[in-house]
């Protein structure tokens, strides 16, 4: 995304200070639930998720070198608590719908490492049949409608599937996650529009990682309080700490449990940072290397980790553990992928014509 150059002095974001929600903007007393009290196992479970996504976005560093990779890839590496966080709030039952920089989400809703390096590597295992590869991973068993490439393009979906769940009378909740350069799309403002008006039983998540691409967040949008933008739609909406992932789950429980009371949409802005490019071709010249050092010291692992440790609740040995599991975990999963069939060209118009699915019947 391309943008004029400012004619301000362009301020450094810095991470959020505490792990305390930072805006408050408009809040019903329905979302006022009593805050989810964690035990050792929870924030063990919390911890293993966040390590996962983290040591498998590091290993598609590795293959995408490789060139065992190609195409697109968008790490979301640094931003691990958001996904583990809000998917904690979830039920199967509820949808889920996703960016581009969808790998954490996807392993957070509880996608197979297996199915999404197979994606990942264009195989026929993936959870997309490998036509999707890393921009599209899909899985509608797990009720993961994507993996959308186009900004913003999710939010439509996400809406038609409230819509759907509304009319056929269940408690679903549709969560939709999208980054904060969705603001400057049509497609933002006409579905919080229409979610507020009919009241659909939506969770907005703007993962606002202060970068459209390489625009800074104060270059692309006049009103940087996204939280208080929505808001103006009349729907429920606040900005909230999205480096911590136990502020994160929080607050999103109390929004599904206000939509799910019947409130209407809520949204969340839950304010992150990516601690690498925006994709795997950015040479990422628009950020100083000291903002970024900035945001690593709240890295959400290591927050949770020393929060641990503190308490008594964690150890070397522990996490020695834990990561021994998920690099096994991965390594197989590389290790199946490589292993797996490519589609045959022969099949390459089938889901695509309706020749070729007759055929195929």
């Amino acid at each position: 995304m391309s943008a004029a150059r400012a004619t301000r002095t362009r301020k450094d974001p810095a991470p959020p200070k505490s792990g305390k929600e930072t805006t408050t903007t408009r809040r019903s007393a329905s979302t006022e639930a009593p805050a989810r009290q964690p035990d050792t196992g929870h924030r063990t479970d919390l911890l293993e998720s966040m390590l996962r996504i983290r040591h498998f976005e590091e290993r598609c560093v590795e293959l995408y070198s490789a060139a065992k990779i190609r195409g697109f890839v968008h790490l979301y590496i640094g931003e691990e608590a958001v996904a583990v966080g809000v998917n904690e709030a979830l039920t199967p039952e509820d949808a889920v719908v996703s960016t581009y920089r969808e790998h954490g989400h996807a392993l957070a809703r509880g996608i197979t490492a297996d199915a999404v390096m197979a994606e990942m590597y264009g195989r026929t295992t993936g959870c997309s049949g490998g036509r999707g590869g890393s921009m599209h991973l899909f899985d509608a068993s797990r009720r993961f409608y994507g993996g959308n490439a186009i900004v913003a393009g999710g939010l439509p979906l996400a809406a038609g599937l409230a819509l759907a769940d509304r009319m056929r009378e269940r408690t679903n909740v549709t969560c939709c996650f999208f980054g904060d350069g969705a603001f400057a799309e049509g497609e933002f403002h006409e579905t919080a529009n229409l979610a507020a008006l009919w009241k659909l039983p939506v969770l907005l998540v703007c993962e606002n990682n202060r970068y459209a691409m390489g625009t800074a967040l104060e270059r692309h949008e006049a009103q940087t309080d996204l939280a208080m933008r929505a808001a103006s739609y009349g729907m429920v909406a606040w900005a909230v700490d999205g480096m911590d992932v136990e502020v994160v789950e929080q607050a999103a429980r109390r929004a599904v449990e206000g939509i799910r009371a019947g409130t209407g949409p809520h949204f969340l802005e839950l304010r992150t940072y990516r601690f690498r490019a925006h994709s795997m071709y950015d040479p990422d010249r628009y950020r100083d290397r000291t903002e970024i050092e900035r945001w690593k010291s709240r890295d959400p692992i290591s927050l949770l980790t020393d929060r641990m440790r503190d308490n008594g609740e964690l150890g070397d040995k522990d996490v020695a553990t834990i990561e021994q599991r998920i690099t096994a975990e991965i390594d197989r999963a590389v290790e199946a992928a490589e292993q797996a069939p490519e589609e045959p060209v022969e099949h390459l118009l089938h889901h695509v014509t309706s020749s070729s699915a007759e055929a195929v019947s």
